[in-house]
């Protein structure tokens, strides 16, 4: 077992996420380094101050735009989006490995037999029309239906057929349009031998551990134990997951670590241990000021960070507004190696201005004049990230 003082532990999960120093990701080949890293990272539709995904990759990525995502999705391929962690982007080649989850969607449709007909309409249209969204199509049926897979159906039979021939594998998202989806044929995307790949881990259990050690490798130190950092892991409980931690221990594909005045063990994939023995040689670091995504890989663990940095981070986005004890698209501020506060932005585009809200400081975090430099260099970053050409700020809390 390596033990890491708190310090230490922060200093790792930072320089690993690309948060800390000199930026480690650049450009487009950078936005693909870190997602192949992360495993993946999550999509949201809602769009404040741009959509989480890009919100992910604008605080590590130097030179982020968004059109280098877009690209990668939808020009060169690289990444697909498909569900991980609920809605999500991978790299093209994990592909083969959700296979099961697509296999599971096409025996549920069994159970439908009036889909087929309605699917055969589908792919009419799109051999004729090209990609199409549910606006473009309109499926009419008289059974109830709902995904077994990641969305429900809804009232939309459209929708809901689109949705299901995405969730077999069918077809894939062509691209996006604001929240709009256009759908078509996968196997016009994706190469034949990614596409009819068998599932490389058919067995149950090796498939939990692939799936675990991602999300470990995601975040970087991540406990045994009920977790948000599992979520979409089918079958993962708790039985199941205490035997994929001992046989990746086994197996030296993980790593334990103490972190002084944690009660919990931790754990770190194999791969990151040079990291972890740079950090231990208590290296200077050079701070960065960053807006940090409300769905960052580095927080799918609350309670993690709250223990590790002091900081309690809720996203209020669903919290009724009478209850939000700050607002509804707050953003975690970093500095250094600390959370120092929150931030609520606007990217007001008709008038190409970043609103920026409010600032709360975090108790005992004091504005210095270095502080403030480096926070106006990250809210300058953030408005070009956002296109915007002016910013307001109000007074900080």
């Amino acid at each position: 077992m390596i033990k890491l003082t708190n310090r230490q532990a922060r200093q790792f999960l930072l320089l690993k996420h690309g948060l800390l120093d000199e930026y480690k990701f650049i450009g487009k080949q950078g936005i693909l380094d870190f997602v192949r890293q992360a495993g993946c990272i999550q999509y949201d539709p809602i769009d404040v101050c741009g959509k989480n995904s890009e919100l992910v990759l604008q605080s590590r990525i130097k030179g982020f735009t968004k059109e280098m995502l877009h690209d990668l999705l939808y020009k060169d391929r690289s990444l697909v989006d498909y569900p991980d962690k609920n809605l999500a982007i991978i790299p093209i080649e994990d592909w083969p490995y959700f296979e099961r989850y697509r296999r599971a969607a096409r025996q549920h449709a069994e159970h439908y037999p009036e889909m087929q007909a309605l699917t055969e309409q589908v792919r009419a249209h799109i051999h004729k029309q090209g990609p199409i969204s549910s606006d473009d199509i309109k499926l009419d049926a008289n059974f109830s239906w709902r995904s077994a897979i990641h969305w429900s159906g809804g009232n939309n039979t459209s929708r809901s057929v689109l949705e299901q021939m995405y969730s077999t594998g069918e077809l894939i998202i062509h691209y996006k349009k604001g929240t709009r989806k256009y759908y078509d044929i996968a196997g016009k995307y994706i190469q034949a031998s990614l596409l009819n790949t068998p599932e490389p881990l058919p067995s149950e259990l090796e498939h939990l551990k692939w799936r675990v050690l991602r999300r470990i490798g995601a975040i970087g130190l991540l406990w045994n134990r009920a977790s948000d950092a599992w979520l979409n892991i089918w079958g993962l409980k708790s039985d199941e997951r205490n035997e994929v931690f001992r046989q990746l221990l086994n197996e030296a594909k993980i790593f334990a670590v103490a972190v002084e005045q944690m009660k919990d063990t931790l754990y770190c994939c194999m791969e990151d241990l040079l990291l972890i023995e740079a950090v231990l040689k208590n290296p200077e670091l050079k701070p960065r000021c960053e807006l940090i995504a409300p769905l960052d890989n580095l927080i799918w663990d609350r309670k993690l960070i709250n223990e590790l940095f002091c900081f309690d981070y809720t996203w209020e986005i669903y919290t009724p507004v009478i209850k939000r004890k700050f607002g509804y698209y707050v953003l975690p501020l970093l500095y250094g190696e600390n959370f120092i506060g929150r931030v609520e932005a606007i990217a007001e585009r008709k008038t190409r201005k970043l609103a920026v809200k409010n600032i709360w400081y975090e108790n005992g975090v004091k504005p210095t004049k270095k502080l403030q430099t480096a926070l106006d260099e990250c809210l300058e970053k953030f408005a070009i990230f956002n296109g915007c050409e002016t910013i307001s700020i109000v007074e900080s809390n």
